[in-house]
């Protein structure tokens, strides 16, 4: 059986210092210049972080380049509600070490994911449907894994 590569790439707007990451920073500069309301302040850039080693959610690769604006998608609104549950679940930690594990938290988060399920039946591409269905069924499991 061969293996896969996975890719693991970090999305996120911030460091975790609170810094706003290079890639963002040339964007927000862009509009900045634009619009003529520019101040020269020197840059701050944020020290290069380590790629992330949490799994990343499945279905298909944003259309937007980070730092250009594009059209949110379903995609983006379920990875935006799921993306908290792995904290609240202790499966991630902060920065500084701790667990913000609160399994009643984590619950609410996968009862939104659920409402949303029971709202969009019907109106989601396969793609769509087949991608909150599995996402719901992972953060499940791993939800009565630790509940016990």
């Amino acid at each position: 059986m061969s293996e896969k590569e996975i890719k693991v790439t970090d999305k996120r707007m911030f460091t975790a210092d609170g810094e706003l990451r290079e890639e963002f920073q040339q964007a927000e500069e862009d509009q900045e210049s634009g619009s003529g309301t520019r101040e020269e302040t020197p840059e701050a850039k944020p020290e290069p972080q380590p790629a992330p080693v949490e799994e990343s959610l499945p279905g298909p690769e944003p259309t937007a380049t980070p730092g250009t604006p594009g059209e949110p998608t379903f995609f983006d609104l379920v990875s935006i509600i799921a993306e908290p549950i792995a904290l609240y679940l202790g499966d991630s930690t902060l920065p500084d070490g701790e667990s913000m594990e609160n399994l009643d938290i984590a619950r609410l988060y996968i009862d939104l994911l659920e409402v949303l399920q029971r709202k969009t039946a019907g109106n989601l591409d396969p793609e769509e449907q087949k991608f909150l269905d599995e996402l719901l069924y992972r953060i499940r499991m791993r939800y009565v894994q630790k509940r016990g």
